[in-house]
């Protein structure tokens, strides 16, 4: 990836979110919002139109930051996908005649959500809790977001005029949901693609998420950018960051974006045809130079992973015991006992770590502080190996960081004597 192309952090973009004092004007007629996901106004001659509505917390705040350039009733609201940041603020900025349109798999992704509300607010804590502060009243549930039923649901194409200007809704579930939409405006050459490509232009796509998710397909992913690549836009307005302008730009990101996944595809398809294994290609599948992309949310590592088990399955045939609710776990105290405590495990680790090998070191201490988990050598020896890993990922991948960190958070608070410490 050239100098040109280095793309934003998602962090640094949540932090421009918070800094904003102002609408940004992307058009004379498009006014940008920068949230945990961004909301932008449209406006007609008959009125406003929202694509996506911000977070809740942010949503009195949003509202404010519009105000200056609202030129009529909000007619509509169109909602990209089913994540909170992209529709938590509906109900605070909807006005009384306001439509809500979204895709028809919408109401099912926001009732997974609340389904496993306490499963994924665990998760979602521990990696993004220090980069995304709640700012919504104390006695509000954290995590929770509103209860919305749209009034229009997209089942594959829905078109409509507002004062003067078209719009077609255009279902494309791949991407980061299943229940994305995409907003194009034909006669300003306008495209809102929402997360579609992920939070970062440019990048690898996270087609099953760090935090949990339901997994996406990479054949629906490709079909996707194969339908707004065929739209020709010239301004192309995504989730977050700053706007995509111009249509021959648009178009060569798009097809490097496509050229890039389609050889990670085939290079998982082509090992798996050879008998390699999942770990085998990870560790093997590289894009060329010409095709690099940022890996801020997805890694090419973990789409290797996804593509695998989107064709394969969770059975990887590495052992019978992957058929039965018995984890290798199970006889960690066994391998500690043999090995002579988890003291010799941490010594051996430790060979791992100056050799350059964290993984093989965390490996060992996961069987060690499994049976003894305030063993002082392993902890040491695991923070070094976490701190090797951070130092190596250079912070460009934004999940992988912030696990780390709190990682070393929860290894520091060990060797504290926390008693509330979880490794």
């Amino acid at each position: 990836m050239s100098a040109s192309d280095k793309q934003p952090s998602l962090g640094s973009l949540v932090q421009a979110g918070e800094a904003q004092t102002e609408a940004v004007a992307v058009t004379d007629f498009i006014f940008m919002v920068k949230d945990i996901s961004n909301l932008y106004l449209v406006k007609t001659a008959d009125g406003d139109l929202l694509v996506n509505a911000g977070f809740m917390d942010s949503a009195e705040r949003n509202r404010a930051l519009l105000v200056p350039h609202r030129s009529g009733p909000l007619r509509r609201i169109v909602i990209t996908q089913g994540h909170p940041d992209h529709f938590g603020g509906a109900p605070a900025l909807r006005d009384a005649g306001t439509e809500l349109i979204a895709q028809r798999h919408f109401t099912d992704t926001c009732a997974d959500f609340r389904l496993l509300a306490p499963y994924f607010r665990r998760r979602s804590f521990k990696l993004w809790g220090s980069t995304i502060k709640r700012k919504g009243p104390p006695n509000a549930a954290p995590g929770m977001p509103p209860v919305i039923e749209p009034d229009v649901v997209v089942d594959r194409e829905y078109r409509f005029e507002q004062g003067g200007r078209r719009f077609e809704l255009l279902s494309t579930p791949g991407g980061e949901a299943l229940d994305s939409l995409v907003v194009w405006m034909p006669d300003e050459r306008v495209v809102f693609t929402g997360n579609l490509f992920g939070p970062v232009f440019l990048a690898v796509p996270n087609l099953v998420t760090v935090r949990g998710d339901r997994p996406r397909s990479v054949r629906r992913y490709l079909r996707a950018l194969e339908r707004v690549r065929a739209l020709d836009a010239e301004l192309l307005i995504t989730g977050h960051g700053d706007p995509v302008r111009g249509a021959g730009h648009i178009r060569a990101s798009l097809d490097r974006m496509h050229a890039a996944v389609s050889f990670i595809h085939d290079a998982v398809v082509e090992g798996m045809n050879a008998g390699k294994d999942v770990h085998t290609l990870m560790r093997e599948v590289r894009l060329p130079e010409t095709l690099k992309l940022a890996e801020p949310h997805g890694k090419v590592a973990w789409a290797v992973r996804s593509i695998w088990e989107e064709y394969s399955g969770w059975f990887h045939f590495d052992s019978t015991t992957e058929l039965y609710g018995v984890p290798r776990a199970s006889v960690d105290a066994d391998l500690v006992e043999l090995a002579g405590g988890a003291d010799a495990l941490a010594g051996r680790a430790q060979g791992h770590a100056d050799a350059g090998r964290p993984l093989e070191a965390l490996h060992l201490l996961d069987i060690a502080l499994r049976v003894e988990p305030r063993c002082a050598a392993a902890l040491t020896v695991k923070k070094a190996a976490l701190q090797q890993l951070q130092r190596e990922s250079a912070g460009e991948n934004l999940s992988e960081t912030m696990w780390l960190r709190a990682e070393i958070a929860a290894v520091n608070a060990a060797l504290a004597g926390d008693g509330a410490a979880a490794l």
